[in-house]
């Protein structure tokens, strides 16, 4: 039987959706990095007040500290000359030493308060800058793909011989690429989209009840206002790890793994698991510890969503010339001779795999579980 030939249309159709879905991804993108630049742009401000209410804290410390010792000279001369003095000039002099103190204590205390915030702000300006930065050079990168998309990728016809070959490669692409934009699209909605929903709605209560209530109550609703905020921030950052973990560039694969894992556990209830490290800890060249932290990723969203796994262990040993992953889990299992129509998770593992030469054993039987064994030798 011979396979249907797809005409020039259809390929130029295919293409056409494939290019409409990296523009897509890349607007997406750019939103993330224009929410950090808000952000970084707020807590600019902020940082600035904190720096102008610290320079006044210790301005007021040191008045305060000459008012302290002051009053404690007084007291100590009224102390060591009590009969010179009234009962009402002693009780007096004790209650001014006494309120400076505290007033000064009190000084000191908020001066503290007010470091670790500065501090804090700095750290987090810092972090944020970084963000801006990878999310413009992931646009960046997008835009080169994008260009590659509408020019080179227009010739990948004449590439391939078999029509039935150019469809599936063309739909595996599109499917994938449509379901992430679909689940990213889905995130964004049902968390910072609606988040950012009500925090419209919440700055117009303020305003109605500073009107109607006053500033104390007004003041009430901008703290709640602003624990919305940080929820929103960090189901914004949540979103940003999963396209691509930041930890992975900074901190390397192993303690990017132990990160992700227990992030999964914190949005998985009901699934446990358990990491161990093996071997030694060292930095991989970064299409290593990419390629092999999606490994992982991969076969972990496969034990959860398919296999409806309750407990998975994931183990590394990495030595001098090697590295060795195993991922266990005590699902329902699979038949691994059984290929499942439109499934191409396995498969594209197995594609990652060999990008790296490593190799990729996957065990499993239905109702005991599976083991995706992945090593990976250096020359």
């Amino acid at each position: 039987m011979s396979l249907k030939k797809i005409d020039v249309r259809t390929l130029d159709q295919i293409l056409e959706k494939m290019i409409n879905t990296v523009d897509s991804s890349k607007s997406e993108i750019f939103q993330i990095g224009e929410q950090c630049r808000q952000e970084y742009e707020t807590l600019s401000d902020e940082l600035k007040e904190v720096k102008v209410m610290v320079s006044q804290v210790i301005d007021e410390g040191e008045d305060l500290e000459v008012k302290t010792r002051q009053s404690r000279r007084r007291l100590s001369i009224v102390s060591q000359h009590f009969r010179d003095y009234t009962e009402e000039q002693v009780r007096e002099a004790y209650e001014i030493a006494h309120n400076y103190q505290m007033k000064y204590s009190m000084n000191l205390e908020l001066e503290k308060q007010l470091r670790r915030r500065r501090d804090e702000l700095e750290r987090r300006l810092i972090h944020l800058e970084a963000t801006i930065d990878r999310a413009n050079n992931l646009v960046s990168q997008t835009s080169v793909v994008l260009n590659y998309l509408t020019s080179d990728l227009k010739e990948i016809g004449s590439a391939l011989e078999d029509a039935k070959e150019k469809q599936d490669f063309g739909l595996r692409v599109i499917e994938a690429q449509e379901e992430e934009r679909k689940r990213l699209s889905r995130e964004i909605h049902d968390g910072p989209a609606q988040m950012l929903a009500n925090m419209l709605l919440r700055s117009d209560l303020v305003e109605k009840v500073y009107r109607e209530q006053g500033i104390v109550n007004a003041l009430e609703e901008v703290k709640s206002l602003k624990k919305m905020v940080r929820s929103s921030l960090s189901e914004v950052r949540r979103i940003i790890y999963d396209l691509r973990p930041m930890a992975l560039d900074d901190l390397g694969l192993v303690p990017t793994l132990r990160k992700y894992l227990e992030r999964t556990e914190e949005y998985n209830s009901g699934v446990t698991f358990r990491f161990i490290n093996l071997g030694q800890e060292y930095r991989l060249p970064s299409k290593y510890e990419v390629a092999l932290f999606r490994l992982v990723q991969e076969s972990v969203q496969n034990a959860i969503k398919h296999a409806q796994a309750s407990e998975i262990h994931v183990k590394i040993d990495m030595q001098q010339d090697s590295v060795f992953l195993i991922v266990k889990d005590n699902g329902k299992g699979f038949d691994v001779r059984e290929k499942k129509e439109g499934s191409f998770g396995i498969m594209g593992m197995r594609e990652r795999v060999e990008i790296i030469d490593g190799k990729i054993t996957i065990d499993s039987k239905i109702g005991e579980g599976t083991i995706v064994m992945i090593q990976v030798k250096f020359d």
